[in-house]
């Protein structure tokens, strides 16, 4: 296998926002959806969001239920994901709850100056915390070279979780085989608001459409999974 199966969830507004212009984080789920999602993260290998999220954000991308960490442990696994993140300058906090929760590590893909920058940062990291490796994956980053080491590292499992460029960059190169969509009942209403994807040449376009393969209710909220015929395994 030359690269994870990868999957892409997001939670947007109506109108296509994943965030307001507020101060805090603009909540989209549900309780029920954030549990699913949950269920989502304790079946995959890695996760990966882009550096804004982590800047913005401060999150730490872990399994919250007991129960799925549990079950993780009896199947041989670590109880959390490894995490990656793309970041194309490498100025990155090692203090961040990313880097310093969970017990698979992370890696922190980057290329041109910012690899050495980001080496110089988590070279000054306290060696107690997970493991962080620094890779070279092209200047910019490529998606492919993302997920060709993730496929070194016996990632399967591949899930994406934003922001809207790092959304852009799988979805345009072609390279994401599943859609998680949760559409909350709402209009966020701002231009400046952060949108899903920003504007690209996307192969779903309308003469290549996504497959729609299942739509459920969760509460008000509407869950939306699309397949996309990606050159991944099926």
């Amino acid at each position: 296998m030359d690269r994870p199966y990868t999957i892409l969830s997001c939670a947007v507004s109506v109108d296509g926002r994943i965030d307001d212009t507020g101060p805090d984080r603009l909540r989209l789920s549900n309780e029920a959806d954030f549990a699913e999602v949950d269920e989502l993260r304790a079946r995959c290998d890695a996760i990966l969001v882009g550096a804004g999220t982590l800047r913005g954000d401060d999150p730490r991308l872990l399994v919250r239920s007991e129960r799925l960490r549990a079950r993780r442990r009896e199947e041989g696994r670590t109880e959390n994901l490894l995490k990656a993140v793309l970041t194309r300058t490498g100025d990155l906090d090692p203090g961040a709850r990313f880097f310093t929760t969970g017990d698979a590590g992370a890696v922190v893909y980057t290329g041109g100056e910012g690899t050495a920058r980001a080496r110089a940062r988590f070279a000054d990291a306290p060696a107690a915390g997970p493991p962080v490796d620094v890779v070279d994956a092209g200047d910019p980053p490529a998606v492919r070279a993302v997920q060709a080491d993730l496929a070194a590292r016996g990632v399967r499992r591949l899930l994406v979780e934003g922001g809207g460029h790092v959304h852009t960059l799988f979805l345009t190169a072609g390279l994401v085989d599943e859609l998680r969509l949760a559409v909350a009942p709402f209009f966020v209403g701002r231009a400046d608001a952060p949108r899903f994807v920003h504007p690209g040449d996307f192969p779903a376009g309308p003469d290549a459409p996504m497959r729609l393969v299942e739509t459920r209710a969760i509460g008000d909220m509407a869950v939306l999974r699309y397949r996309l015929d990606a050159d991944g395994p099926a």
